[in-house]
């Protein structure tokens, strides 16, 4: 896979409301990135990073919400 050449190293991630503090399943995302989510896993922040299309990823939440 090619490289975006996207520098994430001063976003800000935010966790996901669904998240909890006990080491189970964490879910960051970095905002600000137009047309893009940058997605991580909480607890290995050095961690690869998934970049979703902006377009796909409301649709992406809402079913996961309804399952």
């Amino acid at each position: 896979m090619a490289s975006i050449g996207l520098d994430l190293h001063l976003a800000t991630w935010r966790k996901s409301s669904y998240s909890n503090g006990s080491g189970g399943e964490c879910l960051e995302v970095a905002d600000g990135h137009p047309g893009i989510v940058p997605v991580r896993d909480s607890k290995r922040a050095e961690g690869p990073v998934l970049v979703v299309n902006a377009s796909a990823w409301t649709p992406f939440v809402e079913s996961v919400k309804a399952s």
